[in-house]
């Protein structure tokens, strides 16, 4: 529906003339008539006002479809890292009335759970700011210890706390409704290898291999892990040592050797699988999970500049391959370049490190 028209339904619906209308506006009546008649444009300015006044959203005064409003939403939360509260706010009751409408339920499910994930992530960033400066006050008491761990992932001690019962349940009992499914079960494999339930594993791959989709690198880059997991690290190298024969070309296996020796702390050969796996990658454009694991193992060597320069290469692939200009991904890859940085500097100037 054309602005104008919208306009003229909403203001008669409100009650008012357009003398009315246009003292709220701030302007002569002579607009409100041009705005209706299509003959001028409300300035963009005067919207939030007219939407204020008319007891709408700023969607509501444009006539946006159901599927343009999910489209901004979604839209929206890949630019801006922070949603303002209204906002936020705003769109969660749409999404709640378009589910209990009952209407594109899976998308809307989807994004609904990518708004809270969306929010979850600028709340743990604070948690994580603020919990880290308590503990620098306090460094020798628990205090917010417990809050950063759950808002960064750090690791925990307690079995209890550490353990992945959860998601193991929630995986099989995925894996049970859907029989034919490859990825319920390989996420339940994930988080049984976790935590070493090697015996369990190894019956649900199994299940995977009997699949006609089986992918068999994974099948066997799973194998190599459930022998980690019994401790049997000679078996677990055999099995890798076997894939880079039939494999050694493959993307799929260079990805997979990279976060196995990775894992094992065998840094050289992790970043030489890495750097194959995505020179040899056929897909365009090209996920930056490789480059992300070179510039998170050079971090940890303290090779800042080098993890810095891995950064570059990674905003250089979200600008030229994703044709990103100001998603929030490409934002954060920035802020982790100039982070790095600032640590190259004062590690060669001898400086306290900055605080992250």
């Amino acid at each position: 529906m054309e602005l104008g028209k919208t306009i003229r339904q909403l203001r008669l619906k409100a009650g008012f003339t357009q003398e009315q209308l246009a003292e709220r506006m701030g302007v002569g009546p002579q607009a409100v008539s041009k705005w209706e008649n299509a003959a001028a444009m409300p300035d963009i300015t005067l919207l939030p006002l007219l939407a204020e006044t008319f007891g709408v959203t700023l969607d509501d005064l444009f006539g946006l479809t159901a599927e343009q409003r999910l489209n901004r939403i979604e839209n929206r939360m890949d630019i801006e890292k922070e949603l303002p509260l209204e906002v936020f706010r705003e769109y969660e009751d749409f999404l709640k009335a378009r589910l209990a409408e009952g209407a594109d339920r899976e998308r809307v499910t989807e994004l609904t759970a990518y708004l809270y994930w969306h929010r979850m992530n600028v709340d743990a960033e604070k948690v994580r700011r603020y919990a880290k400066e308590a503990i620098r006050m306090k460094p020798d008491e628990k205090g917010c210890q417990w809050m950063l761990q759950r808002a960064e992932g750090h690791a925990a001690w307690d079995w209890n706390v550490a353990n992945h019962r959860r998601a193991v349940d929630f995986y099989r009992e995925l894996a049970q409704a859907n029989p034919g499914q490859k990825l319920p079960l390989c996420y339940l494999l994930d988080n049984l290898i976790a935590d070493r339930r090697a015996d369990e594993a190894e019956r649900y791959l199994e299940r995977l291999c009997a699949l006609p989709d089986a992918d068999p690198v994974m099948t066997r880059v799973y194998r190599a892990y459930i022998a980690l997991a019994r401790f049997d690290e000679s078996k677990a190298d055999a099995v890798m040592e076997q894939l880079r024969q039939e494999y050694g070309e493959d993307s799929r296996y260079l990805f997979e050797a990279a976060q196995y020796y990775a894992r094992k702390c065998d840094y050289q050969k992790a970043i030489e699988c890495y750097e194959l796996s995505f020179s040899r990658t056929p897909r365009r454009p090209r996920y930056q999970d490789e480059l992300q694991g070179i510039a998170e193992i050079f971090e940890i060597q303290g090779e800042y500049r080098q993890a810095a320069d891995t950064w570059e290469r990674i905003i250089s692939l979200l600008r030229d391959e994703w044709g990103f200009t100001e998603e929030t991904e490409l934002q954060d890859a920035r802020r982790e370049k100039a982070r790095l940085l600032a640590r190259a500097h004062e590690k060669a100037d001898g400086s306290r490190p900055a605080r992250d």
